[in-house]
């Protein structure tokens, strides 16, 4: 096993938290689009987005039988895709908006911004872990140097 594994690991897990985090931003901020896609001559609302994670390796055997060979295997996350979210979106009884239906409603996305927040939260708080994680690896690092100048 590299020395590395752990900067790697962490690396890897904060760039899949920054794209989380980009998501979600995006999320937020088309939250009140009405025009999100044209489809079949029509405007569609935005549509939520989700980020897929994966692991690099997928499934223990792999890992296992990789580090018995003396193969130095990737591990860590990956953003395997960003899919939509497929939740039908609100109505919201306008008659003045210009989007609004014969009925008056107005399609508006599928977005709560609360949920999009707690994720928010959830992908910021990931991401300061796995700083941490890459700090206290770089203090190992350290301290091991000054065993052997001893």
């Amino acid at each position: 096993m590299k020395l590395s594994n752990g900067f790697d690991i962490s690396a890897s897990a904060l760039t899949a938290q920054r794209m989380r985090m980009d998501v979600i931003s995006s999320n937020i901020a088309n939250a009140e689009t009405t025009r999100g896609s044209f489809v079949n001559g029509k405007f569609e609302p935005y549509k939520r987005k989700l980020v897929v994670l994966e692991p690099m390796n997928q499934s223990f055997s792999n890992v296992l039988a990789n580090q018995l060979n003396g193969n130095q295997s990737s591990q860590g996350v990956r953003v395997s895709k960003i899919k939509e979210d497929h939740t039908p979106s609100k109505l919201v009884y306008n008659p003045t908006h210009p989007d609004a239906d014969a009925s008056g409603y107005v399609h508006m996305p599928n977005v709560d911004v609360a949920k999009e927040m707690v994720d928010m939260i959830a992908a910021s708080r990931s991401y300061e872990a796995n700083v941490t994680a890459i700090n206290a690896t770089k203090a190992l690092f350290l301290k091991a140097l000054e065993i052997g100048r001893a």
